[in-house]
């Protein structure tokens, strides 16, 4: 496969994940499917959203600092063979980029993920109940055990959806991170060996 159809490849994928990334992190604002959570926590009556949440790693990362190299990489592309070495070569920098984001998202999603939800819980059966974070300092040890996560009493359900989109955010992170190094390596060999078909 010549550099630029392995490129457009990447680009197409790199849209796709992007998008996954951006809906994610949208949904994590919106635990048990309610927007009272948001609208409280904006408000400043506590934290209701997860902070991680708030980092926006999927929008910002994984969603727009993709995006952009995704479009550059596919116009590079676009005639089925790389435009010109010049293309190539920006396109290192912009996965570049794309590695950056990538990076940032997984590092945000790994700590929602290790930190666990906020939800408003009891310590223990006759202490008061109230808002934080219950899993903040067992080391994502809560994830191996579902039995604790009924410690969160409100938002319903709110370990398993913090679990599924942080866990989804995780890995679509780790998949931009690799198809953002091989366009790297793509645009380096597109650049110093030049483009299939001898088309420069």
């Amino acid at each position: 496969m010549c550099t630029g159809k392995c490129s457009k490849v990447i680009a197409i994928s790199l849209y796709v994940l992007a998008g996954v990334s951006i809906i994610c992190n949208i949904i994590l604002f919106f635990p048990d499917w309610s927007t009272k959570y948001a609208k409280l926590d904006r408000e400043e009556n506590g934290a209701r959203i997860t902070d991680e949440v708030k980092y926006m790693g999927g929008v910002i990362g994984g969603g727009i600092m993709c995006l952009i190299p995704a479009i550059h990489i596919h116009l590079t592309s676009s005639n089925g063979c790389c435009a010109n070495r010049c293309g190539m070569f920006l396109s290192i920098g912009f996965a570049a980029a794309g590695v950056v984001g990538a990076l940032y998202s997984l590092a945000t999603s790994a700590l929602g993920l290790s930190n666990g939800p906020v939800c408003l819980f009891m310590e223990t059966p006759t202490s008061v109940q109230g808002w934080g974070r219950p899993f903040l300092n067992n080391n994502g040890s809560y994830l191996g055990d579902s039995d604790l996560w009924t410690k969160c009493i409100e938002p319903k359900g709110v370990v398993e959806f913090n679990l599924g989109l942080f866990a989804t955010l995780l890995v679509v992170a780790s998949l931009e991170l690799v198809l953002c190094g091989i366009q790297m390596v793509n645009g380096l060999f597109g650049c110093i060996c030049g483009t299939c078909g001898g088309k420069e």
